[in-house]
């Protein structure tokens, strides 16, 4: 099949890359400079980064000294927690629908995680949350919950606002991943309430190995211990709070795709329509769709067709020129049961059988349908085999 004839509704792994965040970055490598050096290129340099903290800024409603740049959203991830860790909290809170660039490093931080259920929908068990801050010890230090804005693999969002009074209202801080929301519905993280905030540039049509951290008015920074291996830092880039040359071209071309993702944004919720009409069709062929009674973004829809199995859905697709994926695409290229799935309680089978689309901004109607298309046909074809065997 043509490469004119494929269609790409993976843009939750990676969107494609967009022209104006293509032009700034090939700019940027072209000053080939250091942005710390005051020489007239190194100044150049820095105005490139500089102007991009600013769109950047202006996506979220933030201010451009709230903007730390970083490589990327598991980075930014990282180093909340582990600034959250180092600044008293000895209990995190992590939704269980998280993604792992969180999970890991709370499970790794030596302290006791704490698991924070969700209903079938995928959506936060508030009253749980409100309970168990209740009833916090103080000998559990800080409390410090985590949670995402828009979840990776059924598009959920999350009530942050409310959550934010209550962690507030008990003296804690929340981090909030916005990685998959950001560019696909307003974002105002004043307005969250998040205390940190994650963002990530190939997410929303910037080059890939660049990302910020944005800090609210009591960010748990001041004592940040970063690293796994105890190696001690000598800090000198964005804020202090991180080392080595900033990516010059990565953050141009974040600074550029932010812009345009704003100036789009506007037109971002016309993907709701082609994805419910997609999703209609899937479940004539006896799909049922994860999240669906849930506030989701418009241009993701997860899918899950009993003996129908995800990594035979995905190859079978890509066969026919449609490209999607089984979920997160922080996995190794692993296709296995998601986590996601299963904490919203679904069987094992169950959560080994669904697939994720997602669209962006380049995605057209056409786009939509020819997945339904695809998936229709290979629906069909499996349900035969399954017959005659």
């Amino acid at each position: 099949m043509s490469r004119e004839a494929s269609v790409y509704l993976d843009y939750n792994a990676t969107a494609p890359i967009r022209p104006e965040a293509h032009a700034a970055a090939v700019c940027a490598l072209d000053i080939g400079a250091n942005p710390s050096s005051v020489h007239a290129r190194g100044r150049m340099a820095r105005a490139a980064v500089e102007q991009a903290r600013s769109e950047v800024a202006r996506l979220i409603k933030a201010r451009d000294e709230q903007v730390i740049f970083t490589s990327g959203g598991a980075e930014a991830n990282r180093m909340a927690v582990e600034c959250a860790v180092a600044n008293g909290c000895k209990r995190p809170i992590v939704l269980m629908t998280e993604h792992d660039s969180v999970m890991r490093p709370a499970s790794g931080s030596g302290q006791w995680v704490e698991a924070w259920p969700v209903t079938d929908q995928g959506l936060p068990r508030v009253d749980w949350l409100a309970e168990r801050l209740a009833r916090w010890d103080k000998a559990d230090g800080t409390p410090f919950v985590a949670v995402a804005l828009a979840n990776s693999e059924t598009g959920v969002i999350q009530p942050v606002a409310e959550i934010a009074a209550l962690v507030h209202a008990a003296g804690g801080a929340l981090h909030v991943d916005a990685v998959q929301a950001a560019g696909k519905i307003p974002i105002d993280v004043t307005a969250l309430g998040a205390d940190t905030l994650t963002l990530s540039a190939h997410k929303l049509g910037g080059p890939q190995g660049s990302g910020a951290l944005v800090l609210g008015p009591h960010a748990p920074l001041k004592a940040r211990r970063a690293f796994a291996l105890g190696q001690a830092l000598s800090p000198g880039q964005e804020q202090g709070l991180r080392t080595g040359t900033e990516n010059v071209s990565g953050i141009a071309g974040f600074g550029a795709a932010a812009a345009a993702a704003l100036r789009d944004l506007p037109r971002a919720g016309e993907q709701a329509a082609w994805r419910d009409a997609a999703a209609d069709r899937l479940k004539a062929e006896g799909a049922s769709i994860a999240g669906e009674g849930a506030p989701r973004l418009p241009g993701v829809l997860c899918a899950v067709t009993e003996g129908f199995p995800s990594e035979l859905q995905v190859m079978m697709l890509d066969l026919d020129g449609v490209m999607v994926s089984a979920g997160s695409a922080c996995s190794s290229g692993k296709v296995q049961a998601s986590g996601v799935l299963l904490a919203m309680g679904l069987a094992g089978l169950l959560a080994s059988s669904a697939v994720r689309a997602s669209g962006g901004w380049a995605s057209t109607e056409a786009d939509w349908a020819r997945f339904a298309d695809v998936w229709t046909g290979a629906r069909q074809r499996h349900a035969q085999r399954k017959a005659v065997a």
